[in-house]
């Protein structure tokens, strides 16, 4: 007898990476020469933190190989690189608590997690790898920012900023949550710097309408939709008593303009000190300055309203009424115009503040055309009749919302507006690890672009890169660096010292893999058409709204000034939910509860933790990790293990039942695997073993073309020991190259199908039947089976095919 073949993980695994070293299964062109088409998947690549890689990580890597695999056994050529997002905060902390220089422990961190990647068997090709920190991509960064600044998309301002006093750095408003920095919670103040700006507004309704070509998730399509912010309204023009000025007010409810009974005005507004009376003066400044040490976030956290009256007055332009002027830190100088009109009768924060501060509310809309008497809430539905409006009174205000940008605008007291909630996106960081930023500041010229051709303009060493705390980047320290001469007209000039957000690098990343060598431009045309845009992205809905939007706009851009020809960089997008620790959270050292997939690979293998990682639950949603369950996955593969070794040299004949589980398999692997719900094709694998083992028995084996199939379709889950099973079975070439089978909805059909019989609608008896049966002859077998219960008048006989048969008696 046969010497039984034990599934070795580790001999197998071992073997099969060295045979894809010496042969790589994703070639460009067919058997038979011909270019094959691509098909790009894409991973969000990983910053290369000190911690390594844990088992939450590997899941987006194997959803996109088991993608990547499923494509290639289609038929297409793969583009699926790998790359680091080596620059910003978090590699530069590490850098600075380790007392390591950022590109050192960069290198270090890079190098370990590149070997655990590769514990994947994932199929990156390695040749086009990037790292944003070699000076040779982050060149074509700062290409980028120079075309931007020539084309008026990059601009300086200054004003105050999100600042957090332990990273000593500028935050984007995204950056703060819940008023705190996003990255070491600290709590953010204000400072005012001088910063760059990316003019991402510009492109705000593209952004918007766009999206409409995008297949993703809804859930991300409208948060994206929410940021950008689009509304419609007027601008109206409130005059100051007393003064030339006028204050503008943009407000997106024009038909209550007769019920505003006071405005408010950012405290950093233009006009804000100056408004106020010598009685008010000393209250206004101090109110102004400690706004000023407050954060946006902050702000708008729904605490108890402050204000401060400027003791000045507007005068409302459609009825001439006196509307005193206030300050209050909830209304943001960079929205809208950073002065509101306030109707407190119909808007909860107006409302909450007049009472506070005794202002007159006027109810101007009214359900059902009655006052409320004694307001003690906002009347917010905001639909109904007009009252107390002028000639606007017993207009419906849904009509006269829509209408009132327009009379506003003939009246000549304003315009209608859209307004979107979309800032422009603070592009400079005070930090050393970073890509400079390629300007230099002329005291005669202004800020000058470094000449193109003198790109990269690179980071240069330095013995001391923490930050300084001053608001300075430490690069100003630097002064041969510093300083410079002007590139247009020659005359001593300093370089720009702040640096680009991490941001900057991640936002085109995806464009500089398919040409990463190339240093006469970003990515050659040959290259883009062939290779790009991205068909699938696959990554953690945590940058559903950044990095998307900073990707979508800098495609945008590239394409609007010829260098792609398309406009959205990402066809598909799947968002993987977050493996976690017990209870639900999250994996982190700091909470020691991070699984390494080290030792989980060394005592069950790549494959089974590959096929785990999908187990465990939905792609989509978070799954809490459990060990004892990578158990059941090894056995599985067992047992398929077993299932091969036991019948591959039977020459086992075929059975219709055999045709018929094997048609099922492919059908049901295809069709989970199309909808993404790869849970399911795990457990629908395990079911169909275990029937093919029950098959097995009876039949004495397995036929090879159903042992083939299994191999071919477990292969981009578990590639290893498909190839094994495959080259078990007698095949010389990969696997990868069967190509996908092919379901037969005919062989699936089951030839007898079991149907419940009923008495008078309860089951009495179940018999098995031809799946084609006539009426007739189902109604006579159930009869036959409860004919000992028929013991009345059969009233009517039922027979809903393939379902039950109903005898209904008296």
């Amino acid at each position: 007898m046969a010497q039984k073949i034990v599934y070795n993980h580790k001999a197998i695994e071992k073997k099969w990476r060295e045979n894809w070293e010496k042969n790589p299964v994703n070639p460009k062109v067919d058997k038979d020469g011909n270019k094959k088409q691509k098909y790009y998947c894409l991973d969000m690549f990983p910053y290369p933190s000190g911690n390594g890689l844990h088992v939450g990580h590997w899941r987006g890597y194997v959803i996109s190989d088991v993608w990547s695999r499923y494509k290639l056994l289609q038929g297409y050529y793969i583009v699926h690189p790998m790359g680091w997002d080596a620059f910003g905060l978090p590699a530069e902390n590490y850098a600075i608590k380790m007392g390591v220089h950022p590109a050192k422990s960069t290198a270090e961190n890079v190098a370990n997690i590149k070997r655990q990647i590769n514990e994947i068997a994932a199929l990156y090709d390695w040749d086009m790898e990037v790292n944003t920190t070699d000076p040779e991509f982050y060149k074509w960064t700062q290409w980028i920012f120079v075309k931007m600044f020539k084309e008026g998309l990059a601009y300086e301002k200054e004003f105050p900023i999100n600042w957090c006093p332990s990273c000593k750095t500028g935050l984007a408003n995204e950056e703060v949550v819940n008023g705190k920095c996003e990255r070491c919670g600290t709590e953010v103040t204000k400072k005012n710097l001088r910063q760059w700006m990316l003019k991402i507004t510009a492109y705000a309704e593209r952004l918007l309408n766009d999206l409409d070509k995008l297949d993703w998730p809804e859930k991300v399509k409208k948060m994206q939709a929410d940021w950008i912010g689009k509304s419609y309204g007027a601008e109206v023009d409130f005059p100051v008593e007393g003064r030339d000025e006028k204050i503008t007010v943009y407000t997106t409810r024009p038909d209550t303009l007769y019920g505003a009974t006071f405005m408010v005005l950012a405290p950093e507004h233009a006009l804000a000190a100056s408004l106020a009376t010598p009685e008010t003066k000393d209250a206004v400044e101090k109110y102004i300055y400690e706004a000023s040490m407050k954060s946006n976030v902050d702000r708008m956290q729904d605490k108890e309203k402050t204000g401060v009256f400027t003791g000045s007055y507007a005068i409302n332009p459609l009825n001439g009424e006196k509307t005193p002027i206030w300050l209050s830190d909830y209304v943001l100088a960079d929205y809208g115009t950073g002065a509101i009109m306030c109707v407190p009768a119909h808007d909860d924060r107006d409302f909450e503040f007049a009472t506070k501060f005794k202002i007159p509310i006027i109810q101007v809309i009214a359900k059902d055309g009655k006052e409320i008497e004694n307001m003690t809430e906002a009347y917010t539905e905001a639909n109904g009749t007009m009252i107390n409006s002028g000639e606007w009174n017993g207009m419906e205000s849904a009509v006269l919302k829509k209408e009132a940008p327009h009379i506003i605008e003939e009246r000549g007291i304003g315009r209608a507006t859209v307004n979107y909630k979309l800032r422009d996106w603070v592009f400079s960081r005070q930090r050393y690890w970073g890509e400079p930023i390629p300007i230099v500041h002329c005291p005669d010229c202004g800020a000058v672009p470094v000449p193109e051709e003198e790109l990269p303009l690179r980071l240069p060493d330095v013995e001391s890169y923490e930050p300084t705390g001053t608001g300075e980047s430490p690069l100003a320290g630097i002064e041969e660096w510093v300083n410079c001469k002007c590139p247009v007209c020659g005359k001593p000039a300093k370089r720009e010292t702040n640096t680009m957000p991490q941001w900057a690098g991640s936002s085109w990343y995806f464009l500089r893999y398919v040409d990463n060598h190339n240093d006469k431009e970003l990515v050659s045309r040959e290259k883009a058409d062939e290779m790009l845009p991205v068909d699938m992205y696959i990554g953690g809905v945590e940058h559903a709204v950044l990095h998307l939007l900073y990707s979508r706009f800098y495609t945008k851009f590239l394409y609007d000034i010829g260098v792609v020809d398309f406009d959205e960089p990402f066809h598909k997008l799947f968002n993987q939910g977050m493996i976690t620790g017990k209870n639900g959270i999250k994996m982190s050292k700091s909470k020691g509860n991070v699984v390494s997939p080290d030792d989980l690979v060394r005592d069950y293998g790549c494959d089974s933790l590959r096929m785990y990682e999908l187990f465990v639950g939905p792609p989509e949603l978070d799954a809490e990790w459990d060990d004892r369950g990578i158990d059941g996955v090894s056995r599985f593969l067992k047992k398929v293990w077993g299932l091969v070794m036991d019948s591959k040299d039977k020459n086992i004949e075929a059975t219709k039942e055999m045709i018929k589980e094997r048609n099922k398999l492919i059908y049901d692997v295809t069709t989970r695997l199309e909808n993404f719900s790869l849970n399911t094709v795990i457990s629908g694998f395990m079911e169909h073993t275990n029937k093919l083992v029950e098959i097995s028995k009876k039949a004495g084996g397995i036929d090879t073309e159903t042992l083939g199939s299994m191999a071919v379709l477990l292969a981009p889950f578990a590639p290893h020991i498909a190839e094994e099973i495959w080259e078990q079975l007698g095949h010389n070439e990969t696997v990868f190259a069967a190509g996908w089978p092919a379901y037969d909805e005919e062989a699936m059909k089951d030839d007898e199908i079991e149907i419940a019989v009923q008495i008078n609608g309860k089951t009495r008896a179940v018999v098995a039947l031809a799946a084609d049966v006539s009426k007739e002859d189902a109604l006579a077998a159930g009869k036959a089976a409860v004919a000992d219960k028929l013991t009345g008048t059969i009233v009517k006989e039922i027979y809903v095919p393939g379902r039950i048969i109903n005898i209904v008696q008296k």
